[in-house]
């Protein structure tokens, strides 16, 4: 049975008031020595808030044995509100915190199970644990060219062909709000005594309303990872990651944590994420499910522009498809409109200061949270309006060539680790089909890598990046984000 907890309490916020309230000096870091030596001309920007907050975690909003337990308390409340036995706190993002849980789960030259629309994080995970992964094919709609989190039945045939695999990891819900049946993946891997990571970075606001798809520890998961900046309202790079279940230990976890986090993290981050487990226990189900509303009112009038179309449950779930979708990431398809995406974003930032989030080749995503209200959503839809008035006259983009599935696949040739630090050259884009990459190619956002070290390149995943490319795609990770050339093992 749980304890009886208080909510109302927010360690870390009440520890700052305090650290305010009796005037401590500190001759430790921070060296603004709280705001008195920052540039007047930053002080004017960022208010001196910023920095009244910004003291050390211990020897400052703690004591230096840090036996005022404040990380420790606002810890145990977060786990309390989403229902975990274990919370940890990150200020380095859930980039940060899946690579813990993986180093927790297996280590060099150990298998893990992963599914293949892994975000970029967690191939860098391989590359530092050089864990080998073994690739789980997601759900794709070739329709769509879109790809949803790998079914409960692909798990239990990896885990057939690979029994010493030390566990699994699914992404859910994906940056377009597919989501898996975690349940079903949860079962299959403790059936076998295995622990299921899900990188659940999108899914900070799941546990706090029952018209919200179930989220990874009421599934039955052992490891969660969630970005509170994404969906939630702590500050960029506040993660948390959470464990249950006897599978993984959770000093273990804390250890790997501890070798990859920073010894200096940030006390606003972790009192944005305090605050926001207060705010979410207290209200959470009043904010979601006013998100939910405003956002199937935004739904429904996107509908009504002509041209527009936002993707929902018919659209993504179904019979090879995802098994339950979030509506809140409002992913908008143009291809009525005969525009890319990447025009659509751009367009929208040019002329109407608005920002999309997710931008590729026929769509843009519009993310609502509990943050917005008529205030914010009014001004998109004029701005939708707008643009579908505008697209009739905006130049044809250059066609994005889209493999089909089966050609999206590459074949694993050598470990991502050892890819990414042997020895490598770049050759011309035009030469480097056949050759085993040595480097991440990743369109972002998403920030899926359609290339992995260690792939086999083929013709028809270059020709994609390339005409990607001149279509308006980001790529932040290549050596050449030109792609002129590309990094490959050398022979």
């Amino acid at each position: 049975m749980r304890m009886t907890v208080d909510h109302t309490r927010a360690p870390v916020l009440e520890a700052l008031d305090e650290y305010r309230r009796k005037g401590r000096l500190s001759f430790t870091p921070p060296g603004h020595k709280q705001a008195r030596g920052a540039d007047p001309a930053v002080r004017e920007i960022l208010g001196d808030a910023v920095f009244h907050g910004d003291v050390l975690a211990s020897g400052g909003l703690d004591d230096r044995l840090t036996r005022g337990r404040v990380l420790q308390r606002a810890q145990e409340l977060m786990a309390d509100a989403v229902h975990a036995e274990h919370t940890f706190f990150s200020t380095c993002g859930s980039s940060l915190s899946v690579k813990a849980a993986m180093l927790s789960v297996a280590g060099p030259h150990e298998k893990l199970l992963v599914g293949r629309d892994a975000h970029k994080s967690v191939v860098a995970g391989l590359i530092i644990s050089g864990i080998e992964p073994v690739w789980v094919e997601p759900r794709w709609d070739a329709e769509r060219n879109l790809a949803h989190p790998p079914s409960a039945e692909e798990f239990d045939r990896a885990f057939d062909a690979h029994p010493d695999a030390r566990g699994a990891l699914v992404t859910s819900p994906t940056p377009y709000g597919g989501c898996a049946d975690l349940r079903a993946i949860a079962d299959v891997c403790h059936r076998r005594s295995r622990p299921l990571i899900v990188d659940e970075a999108w899914g900070a606001h799941l546990p706090f309303h029952p018209g919200l798809p179930s989220w990874a520890m009421d599934a039955g998961a052992d490891i969660c990872v969630t970005s509170i900046h994404k969906m939630g309202s702590g500050l960029e790079q506040g993660s948390v990651f959470h464990l249950q279940g006897d599978l993984v230990p959770p000093e273990l976890l804390g250890m790997r944590a501890d070798l990859l986090g920073t010894t200096s993290p940030s006390v606003l981050i972790y009192a944005g994420l305090d605050g926001w487990r207060r705010q979410m226990a207290l209200r959470g189900e009043e904010l979601m499910g006013g998100a939910l509303e405003l956002a199937a009112e935004v739904r429904a009038a996107i509908e009504e522009i002509d041209g527009l179309h936002v993707n929902d449950r018919d659209d993504f779930c179904g019979p090879g498809l995802a098994d339950d979708l979030d509506p809140l990431p409002g992913v908008i398809d143009l291809t009525g409109l005969g525009i890319t995406g990447f025009q659509a974003a751009d367009w929208l930032r040019e002329n109407r200061q608005i920002d999309a989030h997710l931008v590729d080749h026929r769509r843009i995503g519009a993310q609502i949270t509990h943050g917005d209200d008529r205030e914010t959503t009014g001004p998109l839809l004029e701005a939708l309006r707008d643009l579908a008035r505008a697209a009739p006259d905006l130049p044809r983009a250059p066609q994005v060539e889209v493999p089909s599935p089966a050609e999206l696949r590459m074949e694993q040739a050598v470990l991502p680790r050892d890819a990414f630090f042997g020895p490598a050259e770049a050759v011309p884009v035009a030469e480097a089909a056949g050759r085993v990459a040595a480097e991440m190619i990743t369109p972002y956002p998403p920030g899926i890598p359609a290339v992995l070290p260690g792939e086999r390149l083929t013709e028809p995943v270059l020709v994609y990046l390339r005409t990607g490319l001149d279509a308006g795609m980001h790529l932040p990770d290549p050596e050449d984000p030109e792609l002129e050339t590309v990094r490959v093992l050398a022979q």
